[in-house]
């Protein structure tokens, strides 16, 4: 591989940095990493270990310096990685969950009840409850990530959505004993049993997150169906609802720690679509060079499709909702503070 396709450190997403480092430990210590993660966060780090290219020992050295009390010396990136990502995700989820991942689609077949929706494609969610009541279908939404119920709630039949939503704005937590029950049933329909912890899920904010992550012509449709039913509620959510233009809100530290999230290419769409307040804010927060290129790249690029700006914008927001919940910056939209 050329010199050119070397990961370099200036580079190196906050994705990459955790697939270097798993790849940098023994199959069993990835494998305990890996059991305290996510779904998605499987997914997406065992993407970027998948996809990973050459990498320099520069590299290797300045992502371990940041874990250094973890996996001091360790930098052997085994050159089966095929092999290597296999085993490591096998021993972290099982091997029946690891099938699913390793195929891009992530379906535990041995998790059990509602926590066997967080590990399914959005599609196959959607195809498993379109045809229960609308008040399971709030329950469900509710207890699955923002994101990741968005995209169910985008394949759902039209004339359900709002319905759904204002539902799950107006759940203020659901009782052990019927949440339990849900669970059951969920159990029963891919052959599992488990006890399930009482949850309070759904509610004002849930709504707010859900909708973050709709594309913006079905969100003000949505809350325009929302608002004549409900203005008050309508209100209300859109007081929690955090946009792109909330990030002017953000201190320096906060934008200085997104930066290093989030790539380049996404940030110059991002940008494209915004005004110069929000551009001199993500200039004022880099190095002068790299403001100067991102300058640059802005005025060579030509137009771009605004539903493009759009998705690179929501692919920001996500990054910040996620660092904000890991307690990593602090987000602000209206009046509510998320910390």
């Amino acid at each position: 591989m050329s010199e050119s396709t070397e990961l370099s450190p200036q580079h190196v997403s906050g994705v990459e940095r955790a697939a270097i480092l798993l790849l940098s430990l023994g199959e069993d210590d990835a494998a305990v990493v890996m059991r305290g993660l996510g779904p998605k966060e499987v997914q997406k780090v065992g993407i970027a270990m998948a996809a990973m290219p050459h990498v320099s020992r520069e590299t290797v050295q300045t992502v371990l310096s940041d874990f250094v009390n973890i996996a001091q010396g360790q930098t052997a990136l085994g050159v089966n990685s095929d092999s290597y990502i296999r085993n490591v995700i096998i021993k972290a989820v099982g091997e029946e969950k690891a099938k699913g991942i390793l195929d891009l689609i992530l379906l535990g077949a041995s998790t059990k009840g509602l926590d066997t929706l967080k590990w399914m494609d959005p599609r196959a969610v959607a195809d498993v409850i379109r045809l229960e009541h609308p008040q399971i279908i709030a329950i469900v939404l509710a207890y699955l990530e923002a994101d990741q119920a968005a995209e169910v709630l985008s394949l759902l039949p039209e004339r359900l959505r709002p319905d759904v939503l204002m539902r799950i704005a107006t759940l203020e937590g659901i009782n052990p004993v019927a949440l339990q029950e849900l669970n059951d049933i969920m159990e029963k329909q891919f052959s599992g049993k488990t006890a399930v912890k009482s949850s309070g899920i759904g509610g004002i904010k849930t709504t707010a997150n859900i909708l973050n992550f709709l594309d913006s012509a079905m969100e003000s449709q949505i809350m325009e169906h929302i608002h004549e039913t409900d203005s008050e509620m309508a209100s209300s959510i859109q007081d929690l609802m955090f946009v792109f233009e909330n990030l002017l809100e953000v201190d320096d530290r906060g934008i200085q720690s997104l930066l290093r999230e989030v790539s380049q290419d996404v940030l110059l769409v991002a940008l494209k679509g915004s005004d110069d307040a929000m551009k001199e804010k993500f200039f004022k927060n880099m190095s002068r060079r790299a403001a100067e290129m991102l300058r640059d790249d802005l005025d060579a690029k030509g137009p771009v499709r605004l539903s493009d700006v759009e998705v690179a914008q929501k692919e920001i927001l996500a990054i910040a909702r996620r660092m904000a919940d890991a307690g990593e910056i602090s987000l602000s939209a209206g009046s509510e503070q998320y910390v």
